[in-house]
Protein backbone atom coordinates (compact mmCIF):
# COMPACT_ATOMS: atom_id res chain seq x y z
CA UNK A 1 0.00 0.00 0.00
CA UNK A 2 2.83 2.28 0.75
CA UNK A 3 3.96 2.36 -3.01
CA UNK A 4 0.59 2.96 -4.51
CA UNK A 5 0.39 5.87 -1.99
CA UNK A 6 4.19 6.98 -3.15
CA UNK A 7 3.38 6.32 -7.14
CA UNK A 8 -0.04 8.81 -6.12
CA UNK A 9 1.61 11.32 -4.30
CA UNK A 10 4.60 11.41 -7.26
CA UNK A 11 1.65 11.65 -9.91
CA UNK A 12 -0.22 14.79 -8.43
CA UNK A 13 3.08 16.39 -8.27
CA UNK A 14 3.72 15.77 -11.50
CA UNK A 15 0.59 16.61 -12.71
CA UNK A 16 0.77 19.95 -10.59
CA UNK A 17 4.00 20.85 -12.22
CA UNK A 18 2.45 20.72 -15.82
CA UNK A 19 0.05 22.57 -14.52
CA UNK A 20 1.77 25.21 -13.28
CA UNK A 21 4.17 25.10 -16.79
CA UNK A 22 1.04 25.58 -18.29
CA UNK A 23 -0.44 28.51 -16.36
CA UNK A 24 2.51 30.07 -15.35
CA UNK A 25 1.04 32.84 -13.26
CA UNK A 26 1.42 36.23 -14.85
CA UNK A 27 3.34 38.84 -12.59
CA UNK A 28 1.74 42.74 -13.44
CA UNK A 29 4.32 44.78 -14.21
CA UNK A 30 4.20 46.76 -11.27
CA UNK A 31 6.09 44.01 -9.42
CA UNK A 32 8.27 43.10 -11.76
CA UNK A 33 9.55 46.64 -11.99
CA UNK A 34 9.21 47.10 -8.32
CA UNK A 35 12.50 47.98 -6.86
CA UNK A 36 12.50 45.50 -3.58
CA UNK A 37 14.90 42.38 -4.11
CA UNK A 38 14.10 38.93 -3.30
CA UNK A 39 15.97 39.12 -0.09
CA UNK A 40 13.62 41.71 1.05
CA UNK A 41 10.96 39.86 -0.54
CA UNK A 42 11.33 37.15 1.51
CA UNK A 43 11.65 39.10 4.64
CA UNK A 44 8.69 40.47 3.97
CA UNK A 45 7.02 37.20 3.60
CA UNK A 46 8.90 35.72 6.60
CA UNK A 47 6.51 39.42 8.41
CA UNK A 48 3.84 38.59 6.30
CA UNK A 49 3.11 34.85 7.03
CA UNK A 50 4.53 35.01 10.98
CA UNK A 51 3.53 38.28 11.92
CA UNK A 52 5.82 40.54 14.10
CA UNK A 53 9.18 39.08 14.77
CA UNK A 54 12.46 39.37 16.18
CA UNK A 55 14.76 40.03 14.10
CA UNK A 56 16.75 36.58 15.26
CA UNK A 57 13.57 35.08 14.70
CA UNK A 58 13.59 36.15 11.00
CA UNK A 59 17.64 35.48 10.55
CA UNK A 60 16.39 32.08 11.37
CA UNK A 61 13.46 31.49 9.44
CA UNK A 62 15.35 32.43 6.47
CA UNK A 63 19.29 30.83 7.79
CA UNK A 64 20.58 33.97 6.76
CA UNK A 65 23.11 36.11 9.75
CA UNK A 66 21.87 38.72 11.85
CA UNK A 67 23.88 41.59 10.08
CA UNK A 68 22.23 40.28 6.82
CA UNK A 69 18.29 41.02 8.76
CA UNK A 70 19.70 43.91 9.89
CA UNK A 71 20.77 45.54 6.71
CA UNK A 72 17.36 44.40 4.50
CA UNK A 73 15.22 45.87 7.36
CA UNK A 74 16.98 49.43 6.96
CA UNK A 75 15.88 49.23 3.03
CA UNK A 76 12.49 48.30 4.07
CA UNK A 77 12.06 51.20 6.70
CA UNK A 78 13.36 53.43 3.84
CA UNK A 79 10.80 52.23 1.61
CA UNK A 80 7.85 52.50 3.97
CA UNK A 81 7.41 48.59 3.51
CA UNK A 82 8.29 47.27 7.11
CA UNK A 83 8.91 49.49 10.45
CA UNK A 84 10.86 48.34 13.58
CA UNK A 85 10.12 49.07 17.15
CA UNK A 86 11.76 47.49 20.88
CA UNK A 87 9.52 45.12 22.91
CA UNK A 88 7.62 46.68 25.76
CA UNK A 89 9.04 43.90 27.75
CA UNK A 90 12.74 44.20 26.59
CA UNK A 91 13.66 47.42 25.19
CA UNK A 92 17.21 45.61 23.63
CA UNK A 93 14.77 43.35 21.28
CA UNK A 94 13.60 44.79 17.92
CA UNK A 95 10.29 43.64 16.90
CA UNK A 96 9.62 43.92 12.91
CA UNK A 97 6.62 44.33 11.76
CA UNK A 98 5.20 45.45 8.05
CA UNK A 99 3.31 48.52 7.36
CA UNK A 100 -0.10 48.73 5.49
CA UNK A 101 1.73 49.74 2.26
CA UNK A 102 3.78 46.20 2.63
CA UNK A 103 0.84 44.13 3.75
CA UNK A 104 -0.86 45.81 0.51
CA UNK A 105 1.67 44.64 -1.54
CA UNK A 106 2.25 41.11 -0.68
CA UNK A 107 -1.94 40.94 -0.42
CA UNK A 108 -1.65 42.17 -4.41
CA UNK A 109 0.95 38.95 -4.59
CA UNK A 110 -1.74 36.82 -2.57
CA UNK A 111 -4.92 38.00 -4.34
CA UNK A 112 -3.11 37.50 -8.07
CA UNK A 113 -2.86 33.60 -6.63
CA UNK A 114 -6.61 33.79 -6.13
CA UNK A 115 -7.15 35.23 -9.33
CA UNK A 116 -4.91 32.61 -11.15
CA UNK A 117 -7.19 29.51 -8.66
CA UNK A 118 -10.55 30.84 -9.96
CA UNK A 119 -9.49 30.63 -13.78
CA UNK A 120 -8.29 27.22 -13.35
CA UNK A 121 -11.88 26.62 -11.61
CA UNK A 122 -13.85 28.22 -14.10
CA UNK A 123 -13.98 25.59 -16.64
CA UNK A 124 -15.37 22.87 -14.18
CA UNK A 125 -19.08 21.59 -14.01
CA UNK A 126 -20.22 21.23 -10.73
CA UNK A 127 -19.44 17.65 -10.00
CA UNK A 128 -15.79 18.68 -10.75
CA UNK A 129 -16.15 21.35 -8.13
CA UNK A 130 -17.89 19.47 -5.65
CA UNK A 131 -14.46 16.96 -5.74
CA UNK A 132 -12.09 20.07 -6.01
CA UNK A 133 -13.70 21.42 -2.69
CA UNK A 134 -13.38 17.94 -1.08
CA UNK A 135 -9.51 17.61 -2.25
CA UNK A 136 -9.25 21.42 -0.66
CA UNK A 137 -11.04 20.45 2.33
CA UNK A 138 -9.06 16.87 2.47
CA UNK A 139 -5.33 19.04 2.00
CA UNK A 140 -6.25 21.59 4.71
CA UNK A 141 -7.36 19.63 7.16
CA UNK A 142 -4.00 17.01 6.40
CA UNK A 143 -1.94 20.56 6.94
CA UNK A 144 -4.24 21.30 9.96
CA UNK A 145 -3.48 18.63 11.74
CA UNK A 146 0.27 18.66 10.66
CA UNK A 147 0.73 21.96 12.50
CA UNK A 148 -1.14 20.31 15.94
CA UNK A 149 1.00 17.33 15.87
CA UNK A 150 4.07 18.96 15.09
CA UNK A 151 4.51 22.57 16.36
CA UNK A 152 6.84 25.01 15.67
CA UNK A 153 9.34 25.80 18.74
Amino acid sequence: MEKQQENLVNEILKTSEELFNIIKPRIPLEYLSSDVTIAQLRVMLVLYTDGHSKMSGIAGQLGVALPTVTGIMDNLVKKKLAYRRTDDSDRRVVICCLTDKGEEMLNGLWMMGRTEMKKLLDGLGEEELKKSAEVARLLLANVTRTQIDSPEV
